[in-house]
């Protein structure tokens, strides 16, 4: 009669004091949450990898969450059991409560006035993490048994397993047990022995508790309750009990050293690339500053988003990159500069140098360095691609020079090097008169450069700056004063360096990224390079340059920077007062520019493209021409003009000889020189 009297108050107490509404409020919340879940709802968030050229790890990308998702059938059977068999043993059998467990755990609340104990099932702790808060409340508790009940109904138990053991939280950021696999003893969970795997269950119930880092030998006890468990419950023999019980554990984390810039720009890459696979259309030319200031609002929102998707998409990012190349042209910006220590309020070294390693044979960047190496936390300006700084006469090639070649003018023309009224000066201070046009380029004669694009015209001249997708031009950078380097907001190294390569490439662009391919966690490729080339210069001018620029090695301002048994073409530039040196060069192999000069710019005596940027190049080329064939380039009369490739395309095509799929046994001499 007491326990009826006590039921019916409850009751009573339960309806008029408004719980029962409350309640039931919360189970239809249980029901839509469980209803518009999926199976992608469990894997929202996945941790992304880089890998080098050579397949070696870079970095592990991630949000807030170190997560990698594997299938059930992927998981370890003995992963499996342990779970199983010290969190819920009648996972198998329940409808995803232990109602034992619950009356219970309302007991305990009860006699302590809170709610003390879980009495969770694996499905109300998959609730809990995946739908739920960590919240200690009768009315969390009572959502958490209506979403558990509800996910029953949706999921097989093999499904709810593998949502589980990929979501549980193994401490130190690490959630799911591949992770916890990797950040604890650097395998995979398929490579773990039943010990280890016993290890690692262990520390799910309480993380905090038994962190391996911090509280190895509880772990190590919960392990050995856990490996009894098993052999109690018949999971594993005695046998296989003792000997997993007296294997030693060893921790083997793996901390990965920060490759800052290589980061940085891989990033930026990748994050671009997701952008454009969304829709997102990229713009270098606007009409106004109303229009750009349009364009940048958008560009900030896209990239966000898709910064967002790679930092939890699990994507796996293969990268052109070479570590080795990395370490080499780090090294050489670090010893060119080494006689400069003075740093700034954040400890920021001031004079700072940059530079960017493009493959001539894929187009896309080896190397990238965007400073000098310091200790720092976090990531740091990568001027490589983020600073944009005034080139000085290394823009000559690209701006003038190459485009006049192509307008009949060669090697041997004679330009004049004469003074100009209300023009530039040459840098000596020295004039020649009648010259040739190599030697203009070799001795890099400002006023020859200022009187050819007075020719060409700078409308002209950016035209092929904008065709290479320069970001940074200008509606005032019209002006004569290109010529020299004098841009509005100037061009950064990657700039640079993507431009000399097209003209190493016979006069073709290709975007220097550096993402060979993406794919998902699964191995389903998502993005593979292209690297489509858009023709810029003729290809007899573009190898003239190359003719001509070798010169500037041998007898102009880079003598002596070029490279032991290989052919090197390259350029320098100087800004005036000394702020901004240049240099930018290519063999056959390598395009790599060097930019030297401070975050704010000021006047560096001493400074020129030949001196420190110089210096820096020819270390680094050496190093990574060091074990390569040499090659020569190739001489502008082996190819023939643009016009000429076209006539002749049209010749083959009227040819009678050539129909359908008919191929003539002596290929005509022509279409196997356009095939070539």
């Amino acid at each position: 009669m007491v326990l009826i009297l006590l039921v019916l108050l409850a009751m009573g107490y339960y309806f008029l004091g408004g719980y029962a509404t409350k309640v039931a409020e919360m189970k239809r919340e249980a029901e839509q949450l469980v209803a518009a879940s999926s199976v992608d709802t469990f894997r929202t968030s996945e941790t992304s990898e880089v890998y080098d050229v050579n397949g070696k790890l870079i970095s592990r990308v991630k949000g807030e969450k170190d997560v990698y998702y594997l299938q059930i059938e992927e998981i370890p059977v003995y992963a499996r059991q342990a779970v199983v068999t010290v969190e819920d043993k009648k996972f198998y059998s329940h409808h995803g409560i232990d109602y034992r467990a619950v009356v219970r755990a309302v007991i305990a609340m009860i006699q302590n006035g809170k709610v003390t104990q879980g009495a969770s099932t694996i499905t109300q702790q998959l609730a809990r993490d995946v739908f739920l808060t960590q919240d200690r409340t009768w009315e969390r508790k009572i959502e958490e048994i209506y979403v558990a009940y509800e996910l029953e109904k949706k999921y097989s138990k093999d499904q709810i397993l593998e949502f589980y053991m990929n979501n549980i939280y193994f401490k130190n950021g690490y959630y799911g047990i591949e992770a916890a696999s990797q950040g604890y003893f650097s395998e995979t969970v398929s490579d773990l022995s039943l010990s280890q795997v016993a290890f690692l269950c262990a520390i799910p119930n309480n993380p905090n508790y038994y962190d391996p880092l911090t509280h190895f030998k509880r772990t190590m006890k919960r392990r050995n309750r856990i490996l009894k468990q098993m052999m109690e419950d018949r999971v594993i023999s005695q046998k296989t009990y003792e000997k997993a019980k007296k294997e030693k554990i060893k921790l083997k984390t793996t901390e990965y050293k920060k490759n800052n810039f290589v980061e940085t720009y891989t990033y930026y890459c990748a994050t671009r690339i997701l952008m454009a696979q969304d829709g997102f259309e990229f713009r270098t030319k606007f009409e106004d500053s109303d229009d750009k200031k349009a364009y940048d609002a958008a560009y900030e929102e896209a990239y966000g988003n898709a910064n967002a998707k790679l930092f939890t998409g699990g994507y796996r990012i293969y990268t052109s990159l070479d570590l080795s190349l990395q370490k080499s042209l780090q090294s050489a910006v670090d010893n060119g500069l080494a006689a400069f220590g003075e740093t700034n309020d954040e400890g920021i070294y001031t004079l700072q140098s940059a530079a960017v390693c493009i493959d001539n044979v894929t187009g896309l960047v080896r190397a990238i360095v965007g400073g000098r190496s310091q200790e720092v936390s976090g990531y740091t300006l990568n001027r490589a691609y983020q600073s944009y700084r005034q080139p000085g006469s290394s823009i000559k090639p690209v701006l003038i020079y190459t485009p006049m070649l192509e307008r009949g003018y060669t090697a041997d023309s004679i330009v004049e090097d004469t003074e100009i009224e209300d023009g530039p000066s040459n840098a000596d201070g020295y004039y020649e008169g009648e010259m040739t046009l190599r030697r203009a380029v070799e001795k890099s004669k400002n006023t020859v450069a200022y009187k050819l694009l007075d020719e060409l015209t700078p409308e002209v001249g950016l035209s092929y700056l904008e065709a290479m997708n320069f970001s940074r031009l200008d509606e005032n950078d019209d002006r004569l004063a290109i010529a020299l380097g004098g841009f509005t907001n100037g061009v950064s190294p990657l700039e640079m360096a993507k431009a000399y390569a097209a003209i190493e490439n016979d006069g073709k662009y290709r975007d220097p990224g550096c993402i060979v391919k993406i794919t998902g966690a699964d191995g389903n490729l998502i993005y593979q390079a292209d690297q489509t080339e858009e023709v810029i210069y003729k290809p007899n001018a573009a190898r003239a340059m190359t003719d001509i620029l070798e010169g500037v090695l041998t007898e102009g301002t880079g003598r002596g920077l070029g490279i032991s048994e290989m052919v090197s073409a390259g350029k320098t530039g100087t800004t005036n007062d000394n702020k901004d040196g240049w240099f930018v060069g290519y063999t056959r192999y390598y395009t790599t520019s060097v930019w030297v000069g401070y975050d704010i710019p000021k006047k560096l005596p001493g400074l020129t493209g030949a001196s420190y940027p110089g210096s820096i190049w020819h270390e680094f080329m050496e190093e990574a021409h060091k074990d390569l064939t040499p090659l020569a380039f190739l001489e502008p009369t082996e190819i023939m003009d643009t016009n000429e490739y076209e006539a002749a395309d049209e010749e083959l095509l009227d040819d009678p000889a050539i129909t359908g799929d008919e191929v003539p046994e002596e290929m005509p001499e022509i279409e196997q020189e356009i095939i070539e």
